[in-house]
């Protein structure tokens, strides 16, 4: 096996899932598995989380296939946006699908009936994040298109907070470049105003879904009938300003092992563009067989740590496509050794900064060249 490789607690994950479920109950958990479970590696998380669940959510058909061809059996909602000449390959697999548009959904009410199926279907509204969704001021033609779609059924109906992770209690809402951002209150304030549209004709209304993991933690009012985690059901919180108030803990450590391990003397430059050097003295300088091309991004040149036996150690000159160093100074570090790329001490936050991104890039940036290995199954 490559010494190189992402560890993925198991344990933890079902821990993450019982105390987001204890946190949102009586709602149910649809854990979003878009981008190959972030990073995680879709089969051995899906196969695992399964009997804990109640839905899947991806953002491709084709996410959605190849759960399908894992032999799950969960319902799966596709949230992502769809073409129309994708409708039937969600009758072939069984997936829910997000009717974001009155032309998306007639073309699936027209193949329901033309193949004598039914298909089943989320109600997609854009409440203030400007991405896929009818507006809520159009909602009620759409909504009164949906009720004559008599082939499908429509199961759920939802949309998708745009700053979950703002906290709105105590303290001024920060703009970003001058623009006042969507507030999460002001979302569900239109959501539950379309909602009004089922309470006045007294019709049932689908489940209803609006909060994602900044929702699940900000905006109670909001867990209605079912929550979608996505970060969070990893282990990662949403934003940095949130308060911990949810056990959740990260299920992914990244690991390799020394590969390479000699005396550098000072003057003598490391790695492509010559950006760094020992001063003063020779240094032990080791490589681990890691890159950018493994998600290691070139960007935490000179800025990124990692832990070899247990101590904190600088990276050093350009991290390179498959490799880069470290300087160990004077301890005795061996080939073999084990480094911690991620996890220990080590957060993903940490990689993010040193990164200039969020800690969703770096997840879902671990590429498939780096193993996912599963421990610690709960039988």
């Amino acid at each position: 096996m490559r010494p190189t490789y992402l560890e993925v607690d198991l344990n933890q994950l079902k821990r993450n899932v019982e105390a987001i479920r204890a946190h949102v109950a009586p709602a149910k958990i649809m854990p979003m598995l878009k981008a190959n479970a972030y990073g995680h590696g879709m089969e051995g998380v899906s196969k695992f989380i399964e009997p804990y669940i109640d839905y899947f959510g991806v953002a491709l058909v084709e996410e959605g296939i190849y759960l399908r061809s894992l032999g799950i059996k969960a319902p799966i909602l596709v949230a992502g946006g769809i073409m129309i000449e994708q409708l039937p390959l969600f009758l072939e697999h069984d997936l829910t699908l997000s009717a974001s548009s009155p032309d998306l959904l007639a073309a699936a009410d027209q193949l329901a009936e033309s193949t004598r199926q039914r298909m089943k279907v989320h109600l997609k509204f854009d409440t203030g994040m400007e991405r896929v969704g009818v507006h809520e001021y159009e909602a009620e033609p759409f909504l009164q298109q949906s009720l004559s779609c008599s082939h499908l059924e429509i199961e759920g109906i939802y949309c998708h907070l745009a700053n979950s992770e703002l906290v709105e209690s105590g303290g001024e809402i920060p703009s970003f470049n001058s623009i006042k951002p969507v507030l999460p209150s002001l979302q569900l304030e239109r959501f539950q105003e379309i909602l009004r549209f089922y309470e006045k004709r007294s019709l049932a209304t689908p489940m209803r879904h609006i909060c994602n993991s900044g929702g699940i933690l900000n905006l109670p009012d909001g867990h209605m009938d079912m929550v979608r985690p996505g970060v969070l059901f990893y282990g990662v919180y949403p934003g940095r300003d949130l308060e911990r108030t949810l056990d959740v803990k990260p299920i992914a450590t990244w690991k390799s092992r020394v590969s390479y391990s000699k005396i550098v003397p000072p003057g003598r430059p490391v790695s492509y563009g010559s950006l760094w050097q020992a001063e003063g003295s020779p240094t032990r300088i080791v490589t681990i067989p890691c890159g950018y091309a493994d998600g290691y991004f070139r960007r935490m040149t000179n800025q990124a740590r990692v832990i070899i036996n247990g101590k904190s150690y600088p990276q050093v000159g350009r991290i390179c496509m498959d490799q880069f160093m470290v300087d160990v100074g004077d301890d005795e570090i061996n080939v073999g050794d084990e480094a911690i790329l991620l996890g220990d001490d080590i957060s993903v936050e940490e990689l993010a900064d040193w990164a200039g991104t969020s800690e969703y890039e770096i997840l879902t940036n671990f590429s498939a060249r780096v193993p996912r290995v599963y421990v610690g199954a709960v039988q």
